[in-house]
This record gives C-alpha cells, structure tokens and sequence, in this order.
C-alpha cells in the first residue's frame, strides 16, 4: 500500500525557516519523480517544486531562490526547505508522486498524493 505522510508544518513569523518532509512507503521510490504542492484557503492548487528521478528540479517563480527540494533515496523521504517564508506562503502543503521520471505541474495527474501539512506565516 502506499502512503505519503507529510510533516513538518507549522507557523513562523515572516522571515523563518520550516523545512517539510514526505515519508513515502510501498513504491520504488527512487524511480519515481516527485513533487510539492500547496493550496491556500480559497485559492486552487498550485505547484511549488518538482523533481525528477535524476534529481533535476524545478521551482515556481514564487518560491525560486526561498525554497529547496530535494529527496534522500536512502531513506525514502522528500523534502522541502523552506527560508524567508511570507504570509503569502501560508497554505496547505502536499507531496505527490508520479511514475514518469520527469514531473509535470498537474497535481491531479501523480499517481500518489499525501493528506498534507499547514503552514501558517504571520507578519
């Protein structure tokens, strides 16, 4: 079976530091090309992070140059260090997986989706 667990959320002022990570169980995980995705109330789901299988990523030019995604084969887990958060930042976070080696930016299109993880920035 498998499952995506995320943890790491919770609130910071403006200005902090949380780093997210995704637990993944029950699939080749190193093969596979993953994910972060973030909805805010009110708002749709958009992607934040990708990276594929090699390890190449891909950032949301929201996020590029705050945050960083990276994966730790060994341990099955995937992460995302997020710095100089912002309240705009605030969101449900999510971790997907996808079988294709190369990620895409359609959320419903991964194969495998976690249950997610808040993140409160307040200025």
């Amino acid at each position: 079976q498998v499952q995506l667990l995320e943890s790491g959320g919770g609130s910071v002022q403006a200005g902090g530091s949380l780093r997210l990570s995704c637990a993944a169980s029950g699939y080749s995980f190193r093969s596979y090309c993953m994910g972060w995705f973030r909805q805010a109330p009110g708002e749709g789901r958009e992607g934040v992070a990708t990276i594929d299988s090699d390890g190449s990523a891909r950032y949301a030019d929201s996020v590029k140059g705050r945050f960083t995604i990276s994966k730790d084969n060994a341990k099955n887990t995937l992460y995302l260090q997020m710095n100089s958060l912002k309240p705009e930042d605030t969101a449900m976070y999510y971790c997907a997986a996808d079988r294709e080696s190369v990620c895409g930016w359609w959320y419903l299109g991964y194969d495998y989706r976690g249950q997610g993880t808040q993140v409160t920035v307040s200025s």
